[in-house]
């Protein structure tokens, strides 16, 4: 339970923030920014009213919001300096596009994009429109993350040779035979806002509930999904490599996509010294396409996308190094010579709530005009290993090389690849100019 705290902190010290989305993610984040004395949250927004007015009664009343199903009548009417935009992922982009040409900041979850059009779009908005933006792969914040991830861009332990990240699990196609049950939600729920850009289908709990496991709404979203914690991996790996502005040149699949449980792995011995470990017993109930995948960058250092979900950091990476392995986890880091790791500076773990840091480095900079550490470029990067990911899953072929033009952002080898980095929009949820 989270006490509502005093606001002792001057309004003209404060930022005036909006949110929209009221789901899991966006009540963690609502809670943390508790703990932000320059939050001022004043507006919410949710297609879904019974959101809308849970979150009024826990905390809404007494702190004066203002409640919203629409949310560019929350845009417009609101004098707001940044929105945190936490709603499903085939919506944040619209969100976000419109909340930056009304020249508002934005706080972007993650994966910050459907498509790489999409994501580039909204990289040249945030810039047109001079926004400061943060996308929500948190351990950009973190300081042991930092710390770990510049031993490895310095190279403390020699060049990366390879980089080792986990087999994450894509997203299912949805079943067109499906049989679509009367909606109960009939006044409560804004079904042509909440399916937004993707195509209409009729209501159904799965879409609604589970659409993060969904192709057409997700890249593969719950946990140890490919756009779930995928997302943190990819970024680590980015952040380590120091590629933050660029990508990888090669894409290969290794082995036919099979769906399956990601869960089912023979029981082992966990060593504590695993970084992963703790996050391995939530990973059992995740379906969906695997396949090993492996990507080259063009200074030649491979990716190898090989690790179940019971080995490995599955939030982040291991770096193969010329002198030794560092792996960098959720303020989390285990190295091979240990000796590397026995240093003055090296940072202490979080003890408060592990996205603090990222809010407010993002509040920081809202008031300097700064650049974050999670930037819409770089989460657009980062957000573009999993999209590739997951096209190299449905169109490429065992062993073949799809070849990528990371300053143009398409497959100079393959069309069908290329038919893949955009998607038709729905009249009316068209990204805005």
């Amino acid at each position: 339970s989270f006490k509502l705290r005093g606001d002792s902190t001057p309004p003209s010290e404060q930022v005036c923030i909006g949110v929209i989305g009221l789901g899991g993610r966006a009540q963690d984040l609502v809670k943390t920014s508790f703990n932000i004395p320059e939050i001022r949250i004043t507006a919410i927004c949710d297609c879904f009213k019974p959101r809308v007015d849970s979150a009024m009664q826990v905390f809404g009343k007494a702190k004066g919001w203002k409640p919203y199903t629409y949310p560019l009548e929350m845009l417009d009417k609101e004098k707001l300096d940044g929105v945190i935009v936490a709603t499903t992922t085939h919506a944040r982009g619209w969100v976000s596009a419109h909340a930056m040409i009304r020249n508002i900041d934005v706080y972007m979850e993650k994966p910050m994009a459907l498509t790489v059009e999409e994501g580039r779009t909204l990289v040249e908005l945030a810039r047109k429109y001079k926004r400061v933006t943060q996308v929500g792969t948190q351990q950009r914040s973190i300081p042991l993350n930092n710390w770990a991830s510049d031993l490895v861009k310095n190279g403390a332990l020699g060049k990366v040779k390879k980089v080792i990240s986990a087999n994450f699990v894509g997203p299912l196609k949805w079943d067109e035979n499906t049989q679509y049950p009367d909606s109960p939600y009939t006044n409560e729920l804004w079904w042509d806002l909440w399916t937004n850009q993707a195509v209409f289908r009729p209501y159904h709990q799965d879409l609604h509930r589970g659409w993060a496991k969904w192709w057409d709404y997700d890249g593969g979203g719950t946990s140890f999904g490919v756009t779930g914690w995928g997302a943190h991996a990819y970024d680590q790996i980015q952040r380590g490599l120091g590629t933050d502005y660029t990508g990888p040149v090669e894409i290969i699949l290794e082995e036919p996509v099979q769906v399956l449980p990601a869960g089912k792995f023979e029981p082992r011995e966990i060593s504590p010294d695993e970084t992963g470990a703790p996050y391995y017993p939530m990973t059992k109930g995740v379906t969906g396409p695997r396949a090993k995948v492996r990507m080259k960058y063009e200074n030649g250092v491979e990716l190898e996308l090989h690790y179940d979900s019971d080995c490995g950091p599955g939030l982040g990476c291991i770096f193969v190094c010329e002198n030794g392995t560092i792996e960098i986890n959720r303020d989390a880091v285990s190295a091979n010579p240990k000796d590397i790791l026995q240093s003055p500076d090296k940072p202490s773990e979080l003890t408060i709530p592990e996205t603090q840091p990222h809010l407010q480095d993002w509040v920081n900079c809202i008031k300097t005009r700064k650049q974050c550490s999670a930037d819409i470029e770089i989460g657009h990067r980062s957000n573009t290993l999993c999209i590739l990911v997951n096209i190299a899953r449905e169109v490429g072929k065992v062993g073949e090389v799809l070849r990528w033009d990371p300053k143009t952002e398409k497959f100079t080898n393959c069309e069908e690849a290329n038919a893949l980095l955009s998607r038709p929009r729905r009249k009316n949820y068209e990204l805005p100019a």
